[in-house]
């Protein structure tokens, strides 16, 4: 019976320890402040998530503008006075006073032809002269005397009138063996050297005046109605990057060429620096119309993805992808058709770096030099 007893208690001690340890709180899921629990395993999976990064960008608010609708067409410089001087006489060149590149002044002699012999024709023509003036003014006392006819008489004026023609012509012949300088300008080509024998109306000399140039552009019938004489127009020359020079039309075809169907259109400009030359490229910008309320952007600003064109704009703090159709284009700015309206705020700057729907933060800085832009303030 004692051996019965000891065995039930063991087993009582057993239950007892195997109760315990179930009661025993876990660490795992503690049975208080579960709420506070969760809330921390909250923030540390919260910060195990990088944080979207926002893109600094500056922006340009959008209103209408006055704004060009320009046409550019490429064009030929030539100077607008382009001459080869010929001989109106001939005979063996006597002096050449000029060599290619000379600045020469208009009435400047240039070249002159041996005269020898005209002058010796002119003196024979004058001795002429004085012979026949005299004789008809002796002619002339006689028949006041009633000694000559009037026949006679009229035959000594006649001779007389004769002989001044001659000495006229004489001396025509003779001043037409020196060249003189049309214009002011510059000589281009000399062709003959002192002592070469040149004939009548063989090219000697030529002269171009180069401080005034003419550009010839060939303008689509659908746009010469928006062009008409003295109208300002600006040019850039090819060789010269960037640079432009004001101008107006000197010229408007009335009549299209037949084989083209555009109109020739002669545009002249100031070149007093002589910076152009003529033969060189160069391109015309006229002014078709003005538009004074247009929707523009920088040209800058203009993205192209895939063929398409985008704009950017800041909306509730992100950044918004436009579509656009883009009308016209003048110097630095596009003309907006459609996907832009006045009041968006445009991204100018940074706008290389963004996406629709990325974080941006707007800087109110002047526009950065590097994207082209102008210095002008953006808004906040």
């Amino acid at each position: 019976m004692d051996r019965m007893f000891i065995i039930a208690a063991l087993c009582l001690v057993a239950i007892s320890l195997t109760a315990g340890c179930s009661e025993a709180p876990s660490h795992a899921q503690p049975a208080q402040h579960n709420g506070q629990a969760v809330q921390a395993n909250t923030t540390l999976a919260a910060a195990a998530v990088p944080a979207a990064r926002s893109v600094n960008v500056q922006v340009e608010p959008v209103a209408p503008r006055p704004f060009k609708d320009m046409l550019v067409l490429p064009g030929q410089t030539a100077a607008l006075q382009d001459v080869k001087l010929a001989m109106d006489a001939e005979g063996r060149v006597e002096w050449v006073g000029v060599e290619k590149g000379d600045l020469v002044r208009q009435g400047q002699e240039l070249l002159r032809l041996d005269t020898a012999l005209l002058a010796a024709q002119l003196a024979k023509a004058k001795a002429e002269l004085a012979h026949k003036q005299d004789l008809a003014t002796r002619r002339q006392a006689l028949f006041s005397q009633a000694v000559l006819s009037q026949e006679e008489k009229d035959k000594a004026l006649t001779e007389l009138a004769v002989a001044r023609a001659e000495v006229a012509e004489a001396e025509t012949s003779l001043s037409r063996t020196v060249i003189h300088a049309p214009f002011t300008g510059r000589i281009n080509d000399v062709a003959v050297d002192p002592g070469e024998y040149v004939v009548r109306g063989e090219p000697v000399i030529e002269m171009v005046n180069v401080s005034t140039i003419r550009i010839t552009v060939n303008v689509p019938e659908l746009d010469v109605r928006h062009l008409q004489v003295g109208q300002a127009v600006t040019a850039t020359i090819d060789a010269h990057g960037t640079d432009r020079w004001e101008g107006v039309v000197d010229f408007v075809a009335y009549k299209a060429d037949a084989a083209t169907k555009t109109f020739e259109v002669r545009v002249v400009v100031d070149n007093a620096d002589g910076r152009i030359r003529p033969g060189m490229a160069a391109r015309v910008a006229f002014v078709r119309r003005d538009i004074p309320d247009a929707i523009t952007a920088p040209l800058f600003a203009v993205v192209d993805r895939g063929g398409e064109r985008l704009l950017y704009v800041v909306e509730d703090g992100v950044a918004r992808a436009r579509h656009i159709t883009i009308g016209h284009i003048f110097q630095d700015r596009v003309q907006v058709l459609d996907g832009l309206k006045a009041g968006d705020m445009l991204i100018v700057t940074g706008h290389k770096d963004v996406e629709d729907g990325i974080p941006v933060a707007v800087q109110n800085l002047p526009l950065a030099a590097k994207d082209g832009g102008s210095a002008d303030v953006v808004a906040q």
